[in-house]
């Protein structure tokens, strides 16, 4: 007879990158230099690349919106892929930039202003070979909540 307790398990998830939190309020990891103040997103960094200060870092939530620096429409891709997508580069307030697919846009250079306001959002893309939902962040224009 099957455990009572594993069909009431929710199913495991886990993030698609390393510096992406998941939870009730999903965000961004970044690490900030006590040194000089420089930020970068949370990796196996082992020393500041702006003052060259070694392991001198604070974990911090990043911002969960910023603005679009700069994009690229996609024309063709792997197979199975849908195209045209717009990948993009989104700067956060903290002074560190992120890639990332935009979503919830046209993929038209006349209605993708640099400057506009994104926010960050995260979903299901696939499930692991251990049967676990891979979660990845995207970004979409501020106020476009159609998740």
């Amino acid at each position: 007879m099957p455990d009572a307790t594993s069909a009431t398990t929710p199913p495991t998830v886990r993030p698609i990158v390393p510096f992406l939190t998941l939870g009730d309020q999903p965000h961004l990891l970044g690490l900030r230099c006590r040194t000089c103040g420089a930020t970068y997103l949370k990796s196996g960094r082992v020393g500041c690349g702006k003052c060259g200060e070694a392991g001198n870092f604070d974990e911090l939530a990043l911002s969960t919106h910023g603005t679009l620096w700069a994009y690229s429409i996609v024309h063709q891709s792997a197979p199975g892929i849908p195209v045209p997508y717009v990948t993009a580069v989104i700067d956060l307030p903290e002074h560190v930039s992120v890639r990332c697919t935009l979503v919830d846009v046209e993929p038209d250079p006349g209605k993708l202003p640099f400057g506009m306001p994104v926010e960050m959002f995260t979903k299901k893309v696939r499930t692991d070979k251990e049967g676990r939902d891979v979660i990845a962040f995207f970004f979409r224009p501020r106020g476009t909540n159609n998740g």
